[in-house]
């Protein structure tokens, strides 16, 4: 391989003597290094060692990103995958079942049983892609861990009675429609 050196020179760029004094120059500063013990600050190389650290980062920060994009499209497959395969069928839509997603009031038609299941909190409402799907507790239970926006609706099933509720004492009727 040819020096840049000897490639100026036969571009006609430099003649000889200008490349004999940078010789000497650089064999000077070399032996005044060595000499002093110190170390001139080649600004160049700096430059380009923080040029290569700043690329570095860069290129950490783009896996990083590319990474996390990756991650959330697999968990994304994962629900999608979970709710297909446990999807529950909504019966004869004849009830209107009300709930609320994204502030606003929205309605299913379920069937008797399917309602009693949604009240009960045995079926829980799961909305992904703006398609809602009835999944069963334990599922929505494993899609609320990898993303809890997609769980609509969760009834809490709660039978404790309160000691101090005033009205513990009256049973709700089994027909009360609201």
């Amino acid at each position: 391989m040819v020096s840049l050196q000897e490639q100026l020179l036969k571009a006609g760029l430099v003649d000889k003597n200008k490349v004999k004094v940078a010789n000497q120059d650089k064999s000077k500063q070399k032996k005044l290094e060595r000499r002093s013990g110190t170390q001139t600050v080649d600004e160049t190389r700096l430059a380009a060692l923080e040029t290569q650290r700043q690329n570095a980062e860069r290129a950490r920060e783009h896996n990083a990103q590319r990474d996390a994009a990756a991650t959330h499209k697999a968990i994304e497959a994962q629900i999608a995958q979970m709710v297909q395969k446990n999807r529950q069928n909504k019966g004869n839509g004849d009830i209107a079942y009300h709930y609320t997603h994204d502030n606003k009031i929205e309605r299913i038609y379920v069937s008797a049983a399917v309602q009693e299941h949604l009240v009960a909190g045995r079926l829980v409402i799961v909305c992904q892609g703006g398609v809602t799907e009835l999944v069963p507790r334990i599922i929505a239970d494993k899609i609320a861990e990898r993303d809890a926006s997609m769980v609509v609706r969760v009834n809490k099933t709660s039978t404790e009675i309160d000691a101090d509720d005033p009205y513990a004492a009256f049973q709700i009727p089994d027909d009360l429609m609201w």
